[in-house]
């Protein structure tokens, strides 16, 4: 093999390379864009069905326990899918959704002897 050709191999592989860099790239743009898009929604049908005072504790509710407010916004999106949201969700009804969605404390008492 001559050096023009292992020149050659290696401009193909680099090429090939750079494709695949590129194609990823554009693939992880597309998926973030996707994503982004996911949540505007959830945000609007969350302004829909939530009153002001509602969205504001879920918000805070977001900033301590994420997970948690991700599930609880699923679960309100998919009431208000099936239709058995008739008005919109006042602070005290998603005060009594979360009890009834958070789990259970476990009391712990210390006694000494």
């Amino acid at each position: 093999m001559g050096d023009d050709e292992l020149a050659e191999i290696r401009r193909k592989r680099m090429v090939q390379l750079q494709q695949q860099a590129a194609d990823q790239q554009q693939g992880m743009q597309e998926e973030l864009e996707r994503q982004q898009r996911q949540k505007a929604q959830l945000q609007m049908v969350l302004m829909q069905i939530l009153e002001p005072d509602a969205r504001e504790r879920l918000n805070t509710i977001r900033l301590t326990k994420p997970e948690f407010a991700g599930a609880v916004e699923q679960q309100l999106v998919l009431l208000a899918q099936s239709g058995k949201l008739r008005q919109k969700i006042s602070d005290a009804q998603l005060k009594e959704l979360l009890r009834q969605l958070a789990p259970a404390k476990r009391d712990y008492s210390i006694t000494r002897k």
